[in-house]
């Protein structure tokens, strides 16, 4: 189990660098003078890399700690509403997990251990959010005002639609392979992918996300990677059929991600590198975090 967590933090990791071409490790906070703002919720859909706080999470333990403590605080209605999990056991009918229906409050731990302030997240994290911000307030209502109430940056891209059902988010854990995009993927497999991604039998480019959603997902993704308006990509793609302008979406997801891809396989090359990483940002977060939960653990009455 041990070894499996270093390969994935390393794994998990190599991603991260390859993002952020940074320095030094980064703890899960990076603070100025007026915010504290957290980096490890990311928007769900192209870029997954949630698991890099699993990793975390492995080697600081209070993370653990924390969500234990505050999981004594919520009570079990309040996780069972929540629509991730809603969503999750209907897929799994109705065969979902402790940790899955906990998994919202970790996340909570995740970002109140390190008193952040500022969450970027997507739109199908801001309910998870609201229990955050509502248990950072229920314990400073308790026990005398300690975690900030952070308060969530929502992303221009608030949420990557399935390339198979534009009706539902693009999730990594999605059965069927041609939904979602993996920027491992080759340039072959994103070709394919956006060929079979369901659309509608209107050739012309528009965005109208109520009446074409699949469509619509599309000039969004291009907007995205691109950095272009959604007005200006429908303006450029004038002229073209949709079987061409999945395509040309391809190419330019392609484009953006191969300098990531190069990176990333250039980093996964030096393992003792990324692993000497990895423990210099665990020891680094593990400085932030020990404080805060050893006075969590004074405030509820355990030391």
């Amino acid at each position: 189990m041990a070894l499996h967590s270093i390969r994935k933090a390393r794994g998990c990791w190599s991603f991260i660098r390859a993002l952020h071409k940074g320095s030094a490790a980064a703890p899960a906070s990076q603070k100025d003078s007026k915010k504290r703002i957290f980096s490890g919720i990311q928007p769900t859909g192209i870029l997954h890399l949630g698991n890099y706080l699993g990793a975390i999470e492995n080697w600081v333990s209070e993370h653990t700690q924390l969500s234990w403590i505050l999981s004594c605080m919520v009570r079990l209605p309040r996780l069972q509403h929540l629509h991730q999990w809603k969503a999750k056991t209907t897929k799994q009918k109705h065969d979902g997990t402790g940790g899955l229906l906990t998994y919202p409050v970790l996340q909570a731990a995740d970002i109140l251990l390190y008193k952040s302030t500022h969450v970027p997240v997507g739109e199908d994290q801001v309910q998870h959010m609201e229990l955050v911000q509502d248990l950072a307030e229920g314990f400073n209502k308790k026990y005398g005002e300690f975690f900030p109430v952070p308060k969530s940056i929502l992303t221009s891209m608030k949420k990557v639609k399935s390339l198979r059902d534009p009706s539902a988010k693009m999730s990594k854990s999605d059965p069927d392979k041609l939904a979602t995009i993996r920027i491992t993927d080759s340039p072959e497999e994103i070709v394919q992918k956006f060929r079979k991604a369901v659309t509608d039998f209107t050739s012309e480019v528009t965005y109208d996300p109520a009446g074409r959603a699949g469509v619509s997902n599309m000039v969004a993704v291009h907007a995205a990677v691109t950095g272009l308006s959604v007005e200006e990509v429908v303006r450029l793609s004038a002229g073209m059929d949709t079987a061409h302008y999945k395509l040309a979406v391809a190419d330019a997801v392609i484009e953006k991600f191969a300098p990531i891809k190069h990176e990333i396989e250039k980093l996964k090359l030096d393992k003792d590198h990324l692993e000497k990483v990895l423990q210099i940002g665990s020891a680094k977060a593990k400085e932030l975090a020990y404080p805060v939960c050893q006075e969590v653990k004074k405030l509820v009455g355990f030391l």
